[in-house]
């Protein structure tokens, strides 16, 4: 279970924020109550913030990007997530849907997720870039520099315990390590003040199904990282 300790003082500090001066603490028989209110304050307070920057980030047209994209892809998911897995840019499917991780190693995607005896809907996920680039090639330096801060923000929005980069472009993007991610792959880094393990992406696991037993390596020390079984 999520631990939920840095969540309830950023919830007091927002009360405080409000005028609230004073909270009554709870009887025993009320902790558990008192506990759920606290957690969806919580959720919905992030929501909120991350509602505020997809407006913020509205139908961007800040590269060159948007030429040619059809739809921008925020991101999706639960805002109070333990756990944020972080790809490289929207496909396809992905740019047609405007959501994030919808084709085929979308499916793959979830498939790891429920692995790990998770629900997509219960994490978060998002890409690098927020717009699909032509053909699907590598960002440019640039189109990462623009985008980098809506990212950033979405993940001290969240604040993970956990950030699971998928490829080597956001590997790079968050760890700044130069290495491919067949050398680091499952290596924890310290970065941003979160805890981030680089894996595969989901796509290069349909194009070398063999390395899906090294990807399941890595997520089972995510789980282990979460005190899930």
């Amino acid at each position: 279970m999520k631990d939920k300790g840095f969540d309830i003082l950023s919830y007091v500090e927002y009360l405080r924020s409000q005028g609230v001066d004073f909270i009554p603490l709870p009887s025993v028989k009320n902790q558990r109550k008192f506990m759920r209110s606290v957690e969806t304050g919580t959720e919905d307070l992030k929501k909120g913030q991350l509602e505020d920057l997809r407006r913020e980030l509205g139908e961007c047209r800040r590269c060159r990007l948007h030429e040619t994209r059809t739809n921008v892809v925020f991101g999706e998911g639960n805002p109070d997530a333990a756990v944020v897995f972080v790809g490289e840019a929207p496909g396809e499917e992905e740019d047609r849907t405007g959501r994030p991780f919808v084709g085929r190693a979308g499916q793959l995607l979830t498939r790891m997720i429920e692995a790990m005896t998770l629900k997509r809907d219960k994490v978060y996920i998002c890409n690098v870039l927020k717009c699909r680039p032509p053909d699907n090639r590598d960002p440019l330096p640039d189109e990462v520099s623009t985008c980098f801060p809506f990212l950033k923000r979405q993940l001290e929005i969240i604040r993970p315990r956990v950030v699971v980069t998928l490829g080597k472009h956001a590997l790079k993007v968050l760890t700044g390590e130069r290495a491919g991610v067949t050398t680091v792959h499952g290596r924890w880094y310290n970065n941003m003040g979160m805890r981030i393990l680089p894996t595969f992406h989901p796509a290069f696991l349909l194009r070398y199904p063999s390395m899906k037993r090294a990807a399941w390596d890595d997520l089972k020390k995510v789980m282990k990282e979460l005190g899930l079984k």
